[in-house]
């Protein structure tokens, strides 16, 4: 990416320009088709029955129709009436720390929202734990992870029945971005499933993040899985239309014929138009052309073996996790206690950025660094940021134990604040409160030549 000055940046965030920023193929398949024809999604256009056919050819074969819509919100939005209607059930099974999108029905069960907010849990939302095999309930040294976080799950089940409350859904992203760079263990998914289908509900993955071949080996990140998990409703969204505003619905001919049978008929005025179908089309084909899967797989692969013996060489990252060009980069100050290093994280996001490479945090504490790029992504381009991550944490880590050494001297001219200490500077989310004014001192460090936390940037 390029700004106003025309100085050049490295995105290594970006998922929604998923097969790369102003890509020359999806440019064009936009120009031509608006220059042609846009109109209302209620005129059939062969551009909408050829993406439908194309996107469901991705799919497990009972995945086979199509609601087209504009966003992941209004996709996951959708989901839930389909999954509501099937069996007449309210309630909605999720996962804490989820995202799924802005719209008031998606805000009350995202915890990630609601639990940041005023708002408080709905008597219909039921938050099971996030199956975390790093910081979780249940770690990498437990027997079964997989079976002991379903277990929650069913647990949430039987106490909704007792309550004479039926489930209509358990939606989870097949990969939990917001919450952390969640990768859930093994079979987790396969027993939820069973323990949903056996109480009425539907399984909803979504994919909105995290689909269109961003794991390599897959096409959707719930195939990871295996073939025996099929879920009955899959959202997607973002890399859809490579920054184009698209998004889909798929599920079963059982649930959508329940869903028709209510009289309420699915609309959307711009859903699947003449234009969004064309860039849909363009991003299924560069995906194919440029094998961006592969190149999720060898770039992924890679980024992951450097970010390892960095990992070795830094006690400051705690955990690295992911599949394909989705990582995360767990940032700790106690490897033993696994203390989420909330400050260092933001601080390394700074000043990444003033190397020139744009790098996010996210999860509970902010801790974690996301890394999710355009599928375009090269060994040169993960190089180019592990070196310069390398660079920030080895000159942080180098400061930090200075500064620890000067609490020993009550006469250093500047002390260190305790991790208490330096909270109360913090509003709740982790970030600085921009009411906060100037001070010569900050996150107790100096600012001079050697401070290093003396600058915070929002993510």
């Amino acid at each position: 990416m390029f700004d106003e000055t025309g100085e050049q940046y490295l995105d290594c965030i970006n998922n929604v320009a998923h097969v790369g920023h102003c890509h020359p193929d999806v440019v064009k398949a936009a120009l031509k088709q608006m220059e042609l024809l846009n109109t209302n999604s209620r005129f059939l256009h062969d551009n909408i029955v050829e993406y439908a056919r194309r996107l469901a050819a991705t799919l497990p074969e009972k995945l086979s129709v199509c609601y087209f819509t504009n966003s992941g919100s209004e996709a996951n939005d959708l989901a839930l009436r389909l999954a509501r209607q099937f069996r007449g059930h309210q309630d909605v099974i999720t996962l804490d720390h989820a995202y799924h999108g802005h719209l008031s029905s998606l805000i009350e069960i995202s915890p990630y929202k609601f639990r940041k907010g005023k708002d408080v849990k709905k008597a219909f939302v039921h938050v099971a734990p996030t199956p975390d095999t790093y910081r979780g309930k249940y770690r990498e040294d437990h027997a079964d992870p997989a079976s002991a976080y379903a277990e929650e799950v069913k647990e949430i089940i039987e106490e909704a029945h007792n309550s004479g409350r039926k489930i209509a859904a358990f939606i989870a992203e097949s990969m939990q971005s917001c919450g952390g760079q969640i990768i859930p263990p093994a079979g987790y998914f396969q027993k939820v499933a069973e323990y949903v289908h056996r109480a009425g509900g539907v399984f909803i993955a979504d994919e909105v993040q995290v689909g269109f071949g961003r794991v390599g080996k897959h096409f959707w990140s719930f195939q990871m899985h295996g073939e025996d998990f099929v879920p009955d409703i899959v959202t997607m969204g973002k890399p859809m239309g490579n920054g184009h505003p698209m998004a889909c619905v798929v599920t079963t001919k059982e649930i959508a014929e329940a869903f028709s049978s209510s009289g309420m008929e699915y609309f959307n005025t711009y859903g699947g138009n003449p234009v969004s179908s064309a860039v849909g089309l363009a991003v299924l084909n560069i995906i194919e052309n440029e094998d961006l899967q592969g190149n999720a797989t060898r770039v992924g692969d890679y980024l992951t073996e450097l970010l390892n013996k960095q990992k070795a060489k830094h006690t400051l990252i705690g955990d690295i996790r992911g599949i394909g060009l989705f990582i995360g980069i767990d940032l700790v100050k106690d490897r033993q206690k696994r203390t989420p290093a909330t400050d260092e994280a933001q601080h390394v996001i700074y000043k990444m950025k003033e190397k020139r490479v744009l790098l996010s945090a996210d999860g509970p504490h902010r801790n974690v660094l996301k890394i999710k790029p355009p599928m375009c992504f090269t060994e040169e381009d993960a190089k180019f940021m592990v070196d310069k991550l390398d660079e920030i944490l080895t000159v942080l880590e180098e400061a930090i134990g200075v500064q620890s050494e000067s609490m020993i001297s009550e006469d250093a001219p500047c002390r260190a604040k305790l991790p208490n200490e330096a909270h109360s500077e913090q509003l709740g989310d982790g970030t600085l409160d921009p009411r906060e004014n100037p001070s010569p001192k900050r996150n107790g460090l100096c600012t001079d030549k050697h401070s290093l936390l003396s600058k915070r940037l929002k993510t």
